[in-house]
This record gives C-alpha cells, structure tokens and sequence, in this order.
C-alpha cells in the first residue's frame, strides 16, 4: 500500500465524518448520511483524477473508501446526537480533512510529472472541493468561503510548501508531511486565533 493509498483512505474517513455530521444538522435519513458522506470523502479526489486523467479514478479502482465513508457515515447516524456542538465538530473534523487531503492531492500530480502550477490546484482542489460540494448540497455556507477565516488559501500554502521542498531535492515523503503540517496549522491558527487576509471593502465611487 502506497502513501497516497493510504492518504485517500485517512482523508475519506475524516471528511466523511464531516458529512455525516452535517446531515445530521440535516436531520437527514441514514441513505442520505452515506450519500453525504460519500460526496465529501471522494468529490476533491474525484475532481481531481478526472483532471489529471487518472484511469480509473482511485475509488473506482479501489472502492475501499466508499466502503470507510458508508462505514463512518451508519456509526455518526445513531452516535451524533451525543455529540454538544456538531457544528464545531464540522469544522475541526474539516481542518483535519484539509491537511489531509492537500497531500493527496500534491502527491498525485507530483507522482504523475506535473509541473509546480498544476501541482498547486491539484492539492487545492482536492482539499476543498469535497467540503464545496457537502455544504452546497446541504444547504450550508461553504466553509471554503466563508468571511473572516483562511481556507483555500492553507490549501495553497501547504501545496507550495510541498512543491518547494522537491524543488530543494527533499524526498517526497518529507515535503508531503511538510504541506500537511503546513495547511493544518494555518487552518487551525485561523480558527483559533483569527487569522485572515484583507476582505474587500466597497468604497464610494470617485466623482
């Protein structure tokens, strides 16, 4: 089992609980918790083979993470009501998705050649269009935008992160665990202590 095997079975567990967990704010059926948490545990990845023309796409070679997220998404449907704040558990279980999934998805156009700007989008893709499509599905404000808080950019830090250590020759093991580190503790720093970038701010038109 490879290291990317084993990132898109750990990134399909905890995004999976992510969207088990927003059906369950849902008030969804157990048919729609496995679907949820289908769509958030496999939608970045399957974004992003069918961008890098991967065949098959890795759940379609390898069905064990639908197998994990349906596993993950029966346990929250009869354990989620003992849990206070499910909001708060979507949001910390997503941090961790995120910094999991980034180097699944750097890790699958380094390992196929790509060139650095590729390499960026697809751990950017990977990492948070799953959450994307959770939310629109739910009815929910995307976490990937909401005001105030960094996400898609932890994306982008940690993927250049990743990109700029095999640059430097450091085995692909150590830049991926670097890009991970990298998108968590930004992820988390913003949640924890507010970090973000400039919003826009409308302004009056000049005369």
């Amino acid at each position: 089992m490879t290291i990317l095997t084993l990132l898109d079975y750990a990134a399909a567990i905890v995004f999976a609980a992510s969207g088990a967990m927003v059906a369950s704010r849902a008030q969804l059926d157990i048919v729609g918790f496995a679907f949820i948490a289908c769509l958030t545990a496999v939608g970045g990845g399957t974004v992003r083979d069918v961008l890098l023309d991967r065949h098959p796409v890795f759940w379609v070679g390898d069905p064990m993470p639908i197998l994990l997220a349906s596993g993950v998404a029966i346990l929250v449907f009869f354990t989620a009501h003992l849990v206070e704040s499910r909001l708060r558990w979507v949001i910390w279980l997503d941090t961790f998705a995120l910094a999991i999934a980034v180097p699944a998805g750097t890790g699958a156009a380094l390992e196929l050649g790509h060139g650095p700007v590729i390499v960026v989008l697809m751990g950017m893709a990977t990492g948070s269009l799953g959450g994307l499509m959770r939310d629109v599905v739910c009815n929910e404000v995307p976490l990937v935008l909401k005001q105030g808080e960094l996400y898609i950019s932890c994306a982008m830090a940690g993927a250049i992160t990743a990109v700029a250590l095999v640059w430097l020759n450091l085995p692909a093991a150590t830049a991926l665990l670097a890009c991970a580190g990298v998108t968590w503790v930004t992820r988390a720093g913003s949640l924890a202590f507010g970090w973000h970038l400039p919003v826009y701010k409308p302004r009056p038109p000049r005369q």
